[in-house]
């Protein structure tokens, strides 16, 4: 308590130690008549205030004690809708934590900046090591480091019901789950990535809450609302009758995670399912909080958005909602199908050719308004103007690799020439780019769907899952995993003696990535263009900052089907930049990455073979003097 006798709080809700002493409890309950507040044990009733919040102030209560509030004279007392943490699950007391105790180590650090040149990592705590805690994977964090991983983004960690789960249906959204370790453990991984350079950002969801253990609606009737179609039941009322506590409950989490555990940043899952109508979307407001939450700190906000919509991303003064990026999801549909030749259900928009993949490159999204036959109405809107790494670019994500009978990987699905020759196109061309756990190591350990929930409820998931992988005609006959299966969950548990094994995997990865940081064209080109050479290759030509005579360029030939040898190749961007000539620079045939051996396109007689199954960056160099002379005497 302050000196005046107000509170001090960081939160509107939630449970607070005072700086004298003591715990301010405050919480938003307009639908119960009777609320108590319960502490290890005593009962103690709590004042009303305006709009339907109720606190108390516990002059004897400190940090680790145990609470919850118990509705009506219910039996059972409930978790607090702002729990810090959940020491025995949703269904659990919740306890007093002191986020202050924790010394962090971090001072110098400035956070992770929309527009700098980041390479992401999405990870999942629980299958990230054998241990699958917080303290297990911080242990890892050097080795991503050592591959040119600039940022970690760790699937959602709100508390959620049962023993395992991917975390998408968290219900306490302050309370990092128990199942990974303490909230100083998050804390501690967070200082520890710090310490090694690398930022880490939180995939949070606010589209809808998880099935079990939500006890939002027994504080106020308000909280959801079935007035839109959600897919995975109602949708959280932002826009409804008694939103704006609502509201506050969100905007405050995207805060309170950047505040108190040092986050330099959130991943939105499905904004496409998130329903507002307010004149300021709540997208926009959560990330405002976000920032203004880390003064002095740069905070990277992306999103997950199925249409792909431009607004996102688009700046506040000109009707967007602010955000550093969206994920690109045409890049890894168009990608999927060149490397395993499948265009079923949503790859069906798709032919996985050179002309889409050169499109996504030039152009970013692929469509930007267009009917989606899938879909059988139009998608995306006009993005053609938006900087490219507000794009983020991958080959693999959690879902996607889900989204096959076995989880199987990329390494598994396509054979590893063409998966360099893709690679190497998210690792050099335009976007940011972001691997999934182990990618960068070829990794073949599966991430299948899992879900620990009661057996009514894991009934139920188990059948809608498996009505879900149905649109793919090729899962139809295949027994899949059962997600609530603990063999499930543990078979997708990284193992990470394939890093070892995999050291041409882990080499290619780090060579481009660091080509990509320290290339002076490709680390900072003026411009690119492209021309398709077949159906399965085409070509990028980095122009840089100079012009002209000795100007610096690199030509990203890219091909992941059959050899191409024209005859004639009337391709002006092929010819070099005047008194110079191309050189090879890189090749994902390289023995050292496991190829059979790199082989120049470019002859010295001045024909072109583009090679199969083959990536290959050229370099401008000068060209020798006779070359010069040869043609300025044909001048």
């Amino acid at each position: 308590m302050a000196a005046d006798g107000t509170f001090v709080r960081a939160m509107p809700i939630g449970a607070e130690p005072q700086p004298g002493g003591g715990v301010h409890f405050r919480v938003w309950a307009p639908l119960p008549e009777d609320i108590v507040l319960v502490v290890d044990g005593a009962e103690y009733p709590l004042a009303a205030e305006d709009g339907g919040y109720r606190s108390v102030f516990i002059a004897d209560a400190k940090p680790g004690a145990r609470y919850g509030y118990r509705l009506d004279g219910g039996a059972t007392p409930l978790a607090d809708p702002a729990s810090r943490w959940q020491p025995d699950g949703p269904h659990g007391l919740s306890c007093v934590v002191d986020p202050s105790t924790y010394r962090w180590r971090d001072g110098a650090w400035k956070g992770v900046r929309g527009g700098d040149p980041h390479l992401i990592t999405e990870i999942h705590i629980g299958t990230f090591t054998p241990e699958g805690t917080y303290a297990a994977a911080a242990r890892k964090l050097p080795l991503l480091k050592d591959v040119g991983i600039t940022v970690v983004e760790l699937m959602p960690v709100a508390e959620f019901a049962g023993g395992f789960g991917w975390g998408y249906d968290g219900v306490d959204l302050f309370a990092p789950t128990r199942l990974y370790g303490t909230p100083d453990d998050l804390r501690a991984f967070v200082d520890t990535a710090h310490g090694l350079g690398l930022g880490v950002i939180l995939d949070v969801v606010y589209n809808h809450l998880g099935p079990d253990g939500n006890f939002l609606p027994f504080f106020s009737k308000t909280y959801l609302t079935d007035r839109y179609d959600n897919e995975w039941g109602d949708a959280i009322n932002f826009d409804g009758e008694g939103a704006a506590p609502v509201r506050e409950l969100v905007r405050e989490n995207a805060a309170y995670w950047v505040r108190e555990f040092h986050l330099d940043g959130l991943r939105l899952d499905a904004t496409q399912q998130i329903f507002d109508a307010s004149p300021t979307n709540i997208v926009a407001e959560l990330t405002q909080a976000a920032r203004a939450a880390a003064p002095g700190r740069s905070v990277f906000v992306v999103a997950e958005n199925e249409p792909q919509e431009a607004r996102l991303v688009r700046p506040r003064d000109k009707g967007g909602y602010g955000l550093d990026g969206v994920w690109h999801e045409d890049l890894h549909h168009t990608a999927h199908v060149a490397l395993t030749g499948r265009a079923e259900a949503y790859y069906s928009d798709y032919t996985g050719s050179a002309r889409e993949l050169l499109a996504c490159v030039k152009h970013g999204f692929l469509y930007q308004g267009q009917r989606s036959r899938w879909q059988n109405k139009p998608r995306g809107m006009p993005s053609l103007d938006l900087p490219a790494h507000q794009r983020i670019t991958f080959l693999e994500n959690h879902d996607q690799v889900a989204n096959s009978a076995c989880g199987r990987r990329l390494v598994d699905l396509t054979d590893r020439a063409r998966l360099r020759v893709l690679t190497a196109l998210l690792l050099l061309g335009p976007g940011t780019p972001m691997l999934f756990q182990g990618q960068e190591f070829f990794s073949s350990t599966p991430f299948l769907y899992f879900a620990d929930h009661k057996p009514d409820l894991a009934a139920g998931v188990e059948k809608g899952r498996r009505e879900f992988l149905m649109q793919f005609p090729s899962v139809a006959a295949v027994e899949t995993a059962k997600p609530g299966a603990s063999e499930t969950f543990a078979r997708c548990r990284l193992d990470w003696s394939e890093r070892e094994r995999n050291g041409a995997a882990v080499a290619l990865h780090r060579d481009l990535i660091s080509l990509r940081r320290t290339d002076p064209v490709l680390s900072g080109y003026a411009r690119l263009d492209g021309a398709v050479i077949s159906d399965d290759a085409f070509l990028v030509r980095f122009f840089g900052g100079d012009h002209g005579v000795g100007a610096a360029e690199r030509l990203l030939i890219v091909n992941v089907g059959r050899e191409v040898a024209p005859a004639i190749i009337p391709e002006p961007l092929l010819a070099p930049p005047e008194g110079q000539e191309w050189r090879m620079l890189w090749s994902s045939e390289d023995a050292a990455y496991g190829g059979e051996g790199a082989r120049p396109p470019l002859a010295a007689d001045g024909t072109w073979v583009f090679p199969g199954r083959t990536a290959v960056l050229m370099e401008t160099v000068a060209a020798p003097a006779e070359t010069a002379n040869r043609v300025a005497a044909s001048d």
